[in-house]
């Protein structure tokens, strides 16, 4: 795709005393583009020039991941979540629509429930709400599904595994965790493995594993209900997934007060933007060019 790649631009930008470096195309209201884990940017490649049209996009590298800083500290979703309010103030708006993936997806839940007042929408897919998944990973159905959550709490142990073999690694988990494994070319794959091989991206992305599972994290969690999500929200759910059981969409309404919908993509694992791109490029312009009730101006 040389003629689509021409229009991306990168650029370091800003945020809660770090920066991140991004991909950006379009202009317009602001969209930004949250990836997951083991990924970057660059999972958002079939997106990039299909939201560009109507949006401003920014897909940026998460805190510790490919080319973004890498700093010891700052995995937990509070921090996480500061790295994008401080991202939208960076790029000149007040607002944004927020679409995460898996990692991505979680950081916008907690966005979206912490700081309404940053979203316009919130799109999520394949990304189970915080409260919903640690609820669940007290049951042996999600426990197995996501071993690797647990397995990530080990001190070192991950790391060294991984880097023993990284190109195993990576293909076993974008090929086994997909249906269409189609989207996965040895060239992508080998992309995906540079960027993990980069000094402190594993230990970083570990990290995300272990601030979930913190003292902390787990203590807010079930002593305090979840805020309810304010702003219209989209989830596309893959049936085939994994990784997440379809049990953590159940019963999301509860904690959704403004308009929902759900979506399931048919045939899908866990990979639903790279697998299916068609059908999710089509779900989140429907979605995100929907005309606002009433909208205060995004850029400052």
């Amino acid at each position: 795709m040389p003629f689509i790649r021409d229009f991306w631009q990168h650029q370091f930008i800003k945020t809660n005393q770090i920066q991140l470096h991004c991909v950006t195309q379009g202009e317009g209201e602001l969209v930004l583009l949250l990836h997951g884990f083991p990924e970057f940017w660059y999972s958002w490649r079939h997106q990039l020039p299909a939201l560009a049209r109507h949006f401003k996009v920014v897909a940026p590298d998460l805190r510790g991941y490919n080319d973004s800083d890498k700093p010891s500290q700052g995995y937990d979703l509070e921090t996480l979540s500061a790295d994008i309010q401080g991202l939208i103030e960076s790029l000149g708006y007040q607002r944004a629509h927020v679409v995460g993936h898996d990692w991505g997806g979680i950081i916008a839940w907690h966005l979206a429930q912490t700081s309404p007042h940053r979203l316009n929408r919130l799109a999520v897919l394949n990304a189970p709400h915080p409260y919903q998944l640690l609820r669940e990973l007290m049951g042996w159905e999600q426990l197995r599904q996501s071993w690797q959550t647990l397995a990530f709490q080990l001190p070192k142990v991950p790391e060294w595994l991984i880097q023993r073999n990284p190109k195993t690694f990576i293909g076993d988990l974008f090929q086994k965790q997909a249906v269409r494994k189609a989207a996965f070319t040895p060239e992508t794959l080998q992309i995906y493995q540079a960027a993990l091989e980069k000094g402190g991206v594993l230990s970083s992305a570990v990290s995300y594993y272990r601030q979930l599972l913190s003292p902390q994290a787990l203590w807010r969690n079930f002593v305090h209900s979840p805020q309810p999500v304010t702003v219209p929200t989209l989830m596309l759910w893959a049936e085939e997934d994994p990784i997440f059981s379809p049990k953590l969409v159940a019963g999301m309404e509860q904690l959704i007060n403004a308009p929902f919908r759900l979506k399931f993509v048919s045939h899908c694992g866990h990979w639903v933007q790279q697998e299916a791109p068609w059908v999710v490029n089509r779900e989140l312009l429907s979605f995100l060019r929907q005309p606002p009730k009433s909208r205060p101006a995004s850029l400052v």
